[in-house]
């Protein structure tokens, strides 16, 4: 899978998900660090990237954009050291991949994984 991470996401998990044989890319090393929510979710759509962040934005993007793609990953958690993060992200990929390759909004928080198939329907 290809993901881009939000600048609230930590380096690690991007470097954990490229461990696992994903194409992940962080803002920072693209130097897109100030970049706007609606520019980031272009950027996701032309590359064919998953969002990860800890942001609600991007739902609310995706949702009124009305695409299949890109899929976007909400982390919720309390507790958001990056192994908890990366822990929470592995049950994620486990349980939720299909839906991320086929577009979804996936949100993580740390007991379950829900998931809204995209294009939201009004």
């Amino acid at each position: 899978m290809r993901f881009l991470a939000d600048m609230g996401v930590s380096m690690s998990v991007v470097q954990y998900l490229r461990a696992e044989g994903h194409d992940a890319i962080h803002l920072r090393e693209i130097g897109r660090q100030q970049a706007l929510d609606g520019e980031i979710f272009a950027l996701a759509v032309k590359d064919q990237r998953t969002i990860l962040t800890f942001g609600l934005d991007f739902a609310d993007i995706a949702a009124a954009a009305g695409l299949s793609l890109p899929s976007v990953v909400i982390f919720r958690l309390i507790d958001t050291r990056v192994h908890r993060v990366i822990e929470r992200l592995a049950v994620a990929l486990q349980n939720a991949s299909e839906a991320m390759a086929s577009g979804a909004i996936v949100v993580v928080d740390d007991s379950r994984i829900r998931v809204r198939d995209l294009p939201i329907e009004n």
